[in-house]
């Protein structure tokens, strides 16, 4: 506390006692926040050159910062930048929950609600099992053995299993769609099924969370229970809906008036902080609100993807490595490490959402090994598991040594998730889309200016050339193109569909100067299209053929040669050796 001075002298009026940082203060603060986004960030981006999730560096940044390795060899140092106790110490916490809000709520955009609706019977089988099963097994073992576990002393078993259960039966969404981006399947049948099991998944678990902090009495206000769980229940079901429809009619507005992104970047962010202070004041968290906000906006088409892409920088930059690296710095994870736990709670974890998704996927009548890839994708637990559990950490729910243990099995599941459906789905079997195109089907210039006519005249090129209905083709690949776009990044666009009847794979190339909205991921036309055709009964040949077009495709090279193509021997010319290098 300082008062205000004079420039004469001190002041011979009393003058009100503000609270200002000292320059030292000052000092310890910014170097704090620059040494810890400044090794997140560093860290994070070796680790996507390791092909690795970004949060694992930006993690083990917040570990050698912290008391497990700073803490040890400098103790001096580790103390003065981030002290347990003080005014910096609770600056840096306030930035965390800043972070963490930000980081829910570009979470939440990624959901697409509408997709969920449209999946139809095996998407809601995966979703209740990949929820019920899981979440029975984690609350049944959180029951069975609580002390050993870890819960704090004087935590009601009952909370303590609810916590358990439900941590172990969420999925992480943006570690899912990373997996599924990184293996090229993200807008296959496969993909879209996994990626709305997911966002299914995450809501169900935000909303059991919401009632298990409600059990605790966390909260600003503490109201009585049966509110506050009537006060979350009514804000869900209103955001979802109503707030849901009066965003998407405003959005448009909103974007007409905005600057640009960075105008339309301070509204969301603005409306998520007043949701996440709604929904912390009446007893659950802030990250509640800011999560189904993120949803309840980011399922509007209205929503430019250059905002989506500004914010998405904006988190990404500052305040999910700040966030995820204030992790590493809470706890010691040598002193409070226990290797018994962490495989006990693996090996929990995985048998319950891994076999609940599998046995969902397999009663929505998927093939065996499309069913386990679902299991293990949906058993990625990374960014969002850790959330969970730095919350339970901080409301003295669970102790370091379970804290601990959570984190190594949220790291280990999303580690694993990839190289696991790579092996269930045989990936590494490649049959190559090159192979399988026909001069008749090649189409130098198309003619169509949207995607629906681009499909249309891309059918009709098929069927002349193997005697097929082209209005058949069409209504397939439409249906599918309707459900989820196909475009990709960097130009080019996968449309398909699985046809009865077809005996072959059927592949048609179309290239458009002018570029055709596919739904590109990065928001670029689609100059080169890539029609494929599967029969039903090959349940593997659509995901194959889409990996290798991505592949194929990602030189910048071979694009530009296959642009400038006006026969298919120039087309093979110009792929010819990217096929040698996958051959």
């Amino acid at each position: 506390m300082v008062a205000i001075r004079s420039s004469h002298g001190t002041s011979t009026k009393r003058t009100p006692t503000l609270n200002f940082l000292s320059s030292g203060e000052v000092t310890r603060l910014l170097l704090a926040i620059a040494v810890v986004v400044g090794a997140a960030r560093l860290l994070g981006e070796l680790a996507r050159r390791g092909n690795q999730p970004a949060v694992l560096g930006e993690l083990l940044a917040g570990v050698l910062l912290g008391p497990t390795v700073l803490g040890r060899i400098a103790p001096g140092s580790a103390a003065y930048l981030f002290p347990v106790a003080g005014t910096t110490a609770d600056i840096l916490n306030g930035f965390a929950n800043v972070a963490l809000v930000l980081f829910v709520l570009a979470a939440g955009l990624e959901i697409e609600l509408s997709a969920v609706w449209r999946q139809g019977r095996a998407a809601v089988l995966v979703t209740v099992l990949g929820v019920l099963v899981p979440f029975g097994v984690g609350a049944g073992t959180g029951m069975a053995w609580p002390d050993w576990l870890g819960a704090s002393p004087g935590v009601d078993a009952h909370v303590f299993a609810l916590f358990l259960g439900t941590s172990l039966s969420i999925s992480a969404l943006p570690v899912v769609v990373k997996t599924l981006m990184d293996l090229n399947l993200l807008r296959t049948d496969l993909g879209l099924l996994v990626v709305a099991t997911a966002v299914a998944q995450d809501l169900l678990g935000w909303l059991a969370f919401a009632v298990v902090l409600s059990l605790m009495g966390a909260g600003a206000a503490d109201p009585s229970l049966s509110l506050t769980l009537g006060c979350a229940l009514t804000f869900a079901v209103g955001i979802l809906t109503v707030g849901r429809w009066l965003l998407h009619r405003a959005l448009p507005w909103l974007e007409a008036i905005a600057a640009g992104p960075e105008s339309m970047l301070a509204f969301i962010a603005t409306a998520a902080l007043l949701c996440g202070a709604f929904t912390e004041w009446i007893g659950t968290h802030a990250v509640f609100g800011a999560f189904l906000f993120g949803v309840a906006i980011g399922d509007s088409r209205h929503l430019r993807q250059s905002t989506r892409a500004a914010l998405e920088r904006f988190v990404a930059s500052i305040f999910a490595p700040l966030f995820f690296a204030s992790i590493g710095l809470r706890v010691d994870f040598v002193a409070h490490f226990d290797l018994a736990l962490a495989l006990v709670l693996t090996g929990v974890a995985t048998v319950g959402k891994v076999g609940g998704g599998w046995l969902g996927a397999r009663l929505g009548r998927l093939q065996s090994r499309e069913a386990w890839a679902v299991g293990f994708a949906i058993n990625s637990r990374g960014a969002m598991q850790l959330v969970l559990g730095v919350l339970a950490l901080k409301l003295g729910l669970v102790g370091d040594r379970l804290f601990v243990a959570l984190v190594v099995m949220s790291l280990a599941t999303s580690m694993a998730a990839g190289p696991l459906m790579q092996r269930a789905l045989k990936l590494r079997v490649r049959r190559h889309f090159t192979s399988h195109l026909d001069a008749r089907c090649f189409v130098a210039d198309l003619e169509g200016t949207t995607a629906d006519a681009a499909i249309v005249e891309l059918s009709r090129a098929v069927a002349q050339a193997h005697g097929l209905d082209s209005t058949a083709i069409a209504e397939a690949v439409l249906e599918r193109e309707h459900t989820m776009a196909t475009g990709l990044a960097a130009g080019v666009a996968v449309p398909h569909a699985r046809m009865p009847g077809l005996t072959r794979p059927i592949i048609a190339l179309g290239i458009s100067h002018a570029g055709v909205d596919f739904g590109g991921l990065d928001g670029q036309p689609a100059t080169i299209v890539v029609l494929t055709l599967t029969p039903v009964a090959d349940d593997q040949a659509q995901l194959e053929f889409l990996a290798d077009i991505s592949r194929t495709l990602r030189s910048e090279s071979v694009r530009t040669r296959l642009l400038a193509a006006r026969q298919l021997v120039e087309v093979r010319a110009a792929l010819k050796e990217t096929d040698a290098a996958q051959g």
